[in-house]
């Protein structure tokens, strides 16, 4: 490619990928050395996943949780690309896409995302549902209905990991089916959400109490059936019924990304210098789940969405420079603090020096993710229709 026409290929449409995209766009680019940008993903539409319990319990909509690409980049000048890679020619910067022509770049982000890891444990792969995307939720939402509409009693339902995932999942379906719900949470560890504050922790574990849901601790899956799970807790199995099992363990990079001749760590992740640069190959950057990056503290950064974010204004901005002739910023995260949704119209929020639990920190929670909705435009659209629904709800017969 000629110096006048730079490419600029973001393979993957998450967080540090959109966001990125959207930051390269804003910056003050002379005419003359303006790349053109390209938003790659095999989705059509963005997920802001901190929202997507909000489907299970119903009191959002797809179309404000996951607006169309097309829509978030229109009038940017960055244009996206409907499509999935398949390998990726690092020699002679090509990107190989299914059922279509490859695709060239001069510079490359990586922000594909990950994955959850289903362990080798028997009838795991079969039987556990994931939730990590729309599809995951339209999942859940299907299982849900069609027990609901059942004659059953109680509706059991298992979910596999204490982290933050599993807490907001069981609060969330918790309230969606009231006293059919039969809820546990599993997790290996002494306590759930053990990297979070004591605050949130305190306050998510009341959630869970008044919610009946039950806490298996020390406890790890030994096998998975189509309507039960065993459960081994001090070398005792037991086996258990069960209607629907969630999984919320890990991430894990996808296995495109694994297939790469590039250096990772021992969770296969791609390793990245404090610019967000890749080791030896300074042309492309890795942001998001797929990266394992330190900042320039030396901190390992965690694999939040809040993350995600800020490296993505790194990112662009190291992008901009590396064509511009200017210094590149070593990432440096700052802790935002945590909030976390516990069940309908309930949150925890630490950080910051604020403490907050209940419906104000429930309306806390959703103001600054309002705020992080990726375009002005898109905040307008949600917050308008946030702001109108208690009035429709009022009106209603």
């Amino acid at each position: 490619m000629s110096e006048s026409s730079r490419r600029i290929c973001i393979l993957g449409g998450g967080f540090g990928g959109l966001y990125t995209a959207l930051r390269l766009s804003e910056l003050p680019w002379e005419p003359s050395c303006k790349p053109e940008i390209i938003l790659i993903d095999r989705r059509d539409r963005f997920l802001f996943s901190p929202l997507l319990y909000e489907l299970i319990s119903g009191e959002l909509q797809t179309w404000e949780i996951a607006p169309p690409f097309v829509e978030l980049l229109e009038n940017t000048g960055v244009t996206f690309k409907q499509a999935r890679a398949i390998d990726i020619n690092f020699e002679e910067r090509q990107i190989h896409l299914a059922e279509q022509s490859p695709l060239s770049y001069d510079q490359l982000v990586l922000g594909i995302g990950g994955k959850t890891p289903f362990k080798d444990i028997p009838g795991v792969a079969d039987h556990a549902l994931p939730f990590r995307t729309l599809e995951d939720a339209y999942s859940l939402n299907e299982r849900l209905r069609a027990l609901e509409c059942s004659d059953r009693d109680k509706i059991r339902v298992a979910i596999v990991g204490g982290g933050y995932s599993g807490v907001e999942l069981a609060c969330k379906v918790a309230d969606r089916l009231g006293e059919r719900g039969r809820l546990r949470i599993i997790d290996r560890g002494t306590e759930i959400l053990h990297d979070s504050p004591e605050f949130n922790r305190e306050t998510a574990q009341k959630a869970l109490e008044e919610r009946g849901v039950w806490l298996d601790l020390e406890t790890t899956v030994d096998s998975l059936e189509a309507d039960s799970i065993s459960l081994k807790y001090k070398e005792q199995v037991d086996e258990i019924p069960v209607d629907i099992v969630l999984w919320t363990v890990g991430t894990q990079a996808p296995d495109l990304i694994q297939s790469f001749p590039l250096k990772r760590d021992r969770a296969e992740l791609l390793i990245t210098t404090p610019t967000l640069q890749l080791i030896d190959r300074p042309e492309i950057f890795a942001v998001g789940d797929v990266a394992s990056c330190q900042d320039a503290t030396g901190q390992k950064v965690p694999a939040t969405a809040q993350v995600a974010i800020q490296q993505a204004d790194y990112c662009a901005w190291n992008l901009w420079a590396s064509l511009t002739n200017r210094p590149l910023l070593p990432f440096r995260y700052q802790p935002l603090g945590e909030m976390m949704a516990l069940g309908i119209e309930n949150a925890t929020v630490s950080g910051l020096g604020v403490k907050l639990e209940g419906r104000a920190a429930h309306l806390a929670r959703r103001l600054a993710y309002l705020y992080r909705l990726p375009t002005l435009k898109h905040q307008l659209t949600v917050g308008l229709n946030w702001m109108a629904q208690p009035l429709r709800e009022l009106l209603s017969p």
